[in-house]
């Protein structure tokens, strides 16, 4: 599904350092703060992403804005979740489940500079990805199994220029790699396989419904989600 044609220039730019959790999650514990009247970080600017140079052979329904977005197949993950009637909300939250395929695809090809990562965040949100991917390639590994997200909403800020989504995600059944052996490392379902993430999402103005995660608040542990 072509939605859009992403610009050709970039001008990214990166944060103050978000806390790293576990391999489902990731983030800042100033997701507690539960402002109903503003979204955190609403304000945020946005950077255009760079085009991908190399055409890919992935088919269409992975490359929603022109830009890859498929992933092993052994590495799977579900949204489980509505979109809302809203047309720019229902983008954003296109884009935030877009933006959590990049980082995994950043992780599957070992690096921060895929054409997916640079799409689909900006600022805060750049960083928050760089920091999972490297965490991954600095560790070795890599992720299989499937990583669900349900429990989604959204939320536009009153400018009209954000939206906030948010959502569960249960991490129970997904598990790091070694790259090198292949061993699946298992763990026992606990409490820390459930996470709440909110999400950011600023529209790029350059662009025809591209919208970027801008900063990434996760509440880990989340009672809520479980």
């Amino acid at each position: 599904m072509n939605r859009r044609t992403l610009p050709v220039t970039a001008a990214l730019s990166a944060a103050a350092a978000l806390l790293l959790t576990g391999c489902g999650s990731g983030g800042d514990d100033s997701s507690k703060d539960k402002d109903d009247d503003k979204i955190a970080g609403a304000d945020q600017g946005t950077a255009k992403p760079k085009k991908p140079t190399d055409p890919s052979a992935a088919p269409a329904e992975d490359k929603p804005d022109g830009v890859d977005l498929s992933l092993p197949k052994d590495m799977k993950l579900v949204f489980d979740w509505n979109k809302p009637n809203i047309k720019d909300e229902a983008a954003a939250m296109d884009d935030a489940a877009n933006f959590m395929r990049a980082i995994y695809r950043g992780v599957d090809k070992r690096t921060t500079k895929d054409a997916a990562v640079t799409a689909y965040s900006t600022g805060d949100g750049l960083h928050y990805a760089k920091v999972q991917i490297d965490s991954r390639v600095d560790g070795g590994w890599t992720a299989t199994g499937t990583r669900r997200h349900y429990q989604g909403s959204t939320r536009s800020a009153p400018n009209g220029k954000s939206v906030e989504v948010a959502f569960c995600v249960d991490s129970s059944k997904f598990y790091g790699k070694e790259i090198k052996s292949g061993k699946v490392l298992k763990s026992k379902p606990s409490t820390e396989d459930f996470d709440h993430f909110r999400i950011v999402m600023v529209k790029l103005p350059t662009s025809e419904g591209l919208w970027q995660a801008s900063k990434v608040f996760v509440e880990t542990k989340a009672k809520k989600c479980q």
